[in-house]
C-alpha cells in the first residue's frame, strides 16, 4: 500500500495531484485505448465508456470530501452505460448492419409520419445473382455496399433504406415526381460509372485515398454495376403509403423489361426517366 501510494517521480508530481501519483499514468492508457476503440468505430457504447472514464477522474478526489458523492458518480456512470446500450439496441433493430442504411422496420416507422405528398422510389441492382454466382458472396456484400454508399448521397431531400435482399427503397417528403426525377437520375449515373474493382480480402485498399489511386490502374478486373429504380408518388388513388410502393414496385417492373439500367415512373407506358441516355 505505501508502494502505491509513494511519488516515484517527483519531477512529474503537481500540487494539484489529489490521487496517488501511478493513478495518473493508468488512467491515461485507459483514455488512449478507449480514445483509439471510438476513432476506429465511433459507438455510443464507446463514448460512454470515454465519459466514464474521465468522469470517474473528476469524481474520486471528491468521493471522501462531499457526501454521496460516489453513488452520484456511480448512478451517473450507470445511467451513461444504460443510454449508451439502449441505443445500440436501436441501432441493431433499426439499422442495416451489411450496408449501414437504415432497415426496413426504420422505413415503416417512418411511413407512419409522413405529410401529404412525397415521393417513393424503390431501387434493384441490375443481374445480381449473376454476382453471387459468378464472384461469390463476398462480392455481392461490396455491390450492395457500392450501391448503399451511392444512393446515402441522393439529394432533393431524399433518403435512403435497406428494403431487402438486393432492393433498397429511397423516401422523398415533401417532394413531388418532377422535383425527385434529376435526383434519382443522378445516383443512377453515378452507380453506372463507378468502377468497381475485384479484389480478395488480402488486397483490400486499408483507405478510400489507396482505393482511389488503385482504380486509376490496372491490377484488377472490373465489374459494371447498375440499377433500375421505379417511382411513384401519393395521388389520390393510392393515399396510403403501401399503396404507394405497390404503384412504385411495379414501376420497377417496368424498367426491367425496358432493358434495366433507367427509371420507370408509376402511371407512364413510354420512355423510361433516362435523361443522359435519351440522347444516345
Amino acid at each position: 500500500a505505501e508502494w502505491l501510494a509513494a511519488i516515484h517521480w517527483p519531477s512529474l508530481h503537481g500540487a494539484w495531484m489529489s490521487l496517488a501519483q501511478l493513478a495518473y499514468p493508468l488512467f491515461l492508457l485507459a483514455f488512449v485505448a478507449l480514445l483509439l476503440q471510438y476513432l476506429r468505430q465511433p459507438r455510443p457504447l464507446h463514448a460512454a465508456q470515454l465519459c466514464g472514464l474521465l468522469g470517474a477522474l473528476w469524481m474520486l478526489p471528491q468521493v471522501f470530501i462531499l457526501p454521496h458523492a460516489l453513488q452520484v458518480m456511480s448512478s451517473l456512470a450507470m445511467l451513461m452505460l444504460v443510454a449508451a446500450v439502449a441505443h445500440e439496441a436501436y441501432q441493431m433493430a433499426f439499422r442495416d448492419e451489411l450496408t449501414g442504411l437504415p432497415g426496413r422496420r426504420a422505413l415503416n416507422e417512418r411511413l407512419q409520419r409522413l405529410g401529404r405528398d412525397y415521393v417513393i422510389a424503390m431501387v434493384d441492382v441490375d443481374h445480381f445473382k449473376n454476382f453471387n454466382d459468378t464472384h461469390g458472396h463476398d462480392v455481392g456484400d461490396q455491390v450492395l455496399r457500392l450501391v448503399a454508399s451511392q444512393l446515402r448521397k441522393v439529394g432533393g431531400g431524399g433518403k435512403a433504406y435497406r428494403y431487402g435482399g438486393e432492393e433498397f427503397t429511397l423516401l422523398f417528403p415533401g417532394k413531388s415526381l418532377e422535383q425527385c426525377q434529376p435526383h434519382l437520375e443522378a445516383v443512377r449515373l453515378a452507380i453506372e460509372h463507378y468502377r468497381m474493382q475485384l479484389r480478395d480480402k488480402q488486397s483490400r485498399p486499408r483507405s478510400d485515398q489507396q482505393g482511389k489511386q488503385r482504380r486509376g490502374g490496372n491490377g484488377a478486373s472490373e465489374v459494371s454495376v447498375t440499377v433500375s429504380m421505379g417511382v411513384a408518388a401519393r395521388q389520390a388513388e393510392q393515399r396510403s403509403p403501401q399503396a404507394v410502393i405497390k404503384a412504385a414496385d411495379k414501376a420497377l417492373y417496368s424498367a426491367k423489361a425496358a432493358g434495366r439500367n433507367c427509371i420507370r415512373s408509376a402511371g407512364h407506358r413510354r420512355g423510361a426517366v433516362k435523361l443522359a441516355g435519351e440522347a444516345d
